[in-house]
């Protein structure tokens, strides 16, 4: 069982002994089905699903006319399933709602983790840094030796592969699993689901029966 959702933030709520505990409130669905691939048409079995339709005049004509052969409007996030083996059991056009999520235990998130921009070694890669004083001057945050002949011999002093540098962080897939499904709200299609997930609050998400998903 699969849905795609988005974020819409966290609080806090009370669990059966009384204890407070955190939990991230997910919309998850209602998902169409946009299209469903079999063996015989397309080599291999799948689901695609969307979620959220958006305006035809922000949307490219062929999505458009994708989402129309399903008698669906066009959506905003889509992502498709393989099956491996099992034949697909819905058709195009069919509603996927929190309603499966009835009896599930666990479920796995994968979102989309905050951008932090270009970062430098000690924020990126938690680097201690020179010492504050005993004569380091103005190099306190700097990421110290990077390319020296020593760390590598025999291959040259260029910058080895897998250096930890400054970069580009956040803003990469980030899959977390085993969450509690503390409740489902099938009439506004939420998900109340224990600890955080990637993503800032109205990012998307995809939700995933865990596992140790039914008991």
């Amino acid at each position: 069982m699969m849905l795609l959702g988005k974020k819409i933030g966290m609080t806090q709520v009370y669990d059966e002994n009384g204890r407070i505990c955190p939990v991230t409130v997910v919309q998850a669905g209602p998902c169409t089905v946009l299209q469903v691939k079999t063996t015989q048409s397309d080599g291999y079995n799948a689901v695609q699903m969307g979620f959220e339709d958006v305006k035809p005049s922000r949307v490219k004509k062929p999505a458009e006319g994708h989402a129309k052969k399903a008698g669906a409007m066009a959506k905003r996030f889509v992502r498709e399933w393989r099956l491996n083996d099992k034949q697909p059991q819905c058709k195009p056009g069919d509603a996927i709602t929190v309603a499966g999520f009835e009896g599930v235990k666990t479920v796995d998130v994968v979102g989309t983790s905050k951008g932090k921009g270009f970062a430098g070694t000690m924020k990126r890669h938690a680097f201690g840094g020179f010492p504050a004083s005993h004569g380091t001057e103005r190099k306190h945050r700097a990421p110290g030796s990077q390319s020296g002949h020593g760390t590598d011999r025999g291959h040259g002093g260029n910058i080895k592969k897998g250096k930890r540098m400054s970069g580009h962080m956040g803003h990469s897939t980030v899959t977390t699993k085993n969450h509690k499904l503390i409740s489902v709200d099938a009439e506004n299609n939420l998900l109340v689901i224990k600890g955080a997930i990637a993503g800032p609050n109205g990012g998307y998400v995809i939700v995933k029966a865990g596992k140790s998903a039914v008991g």
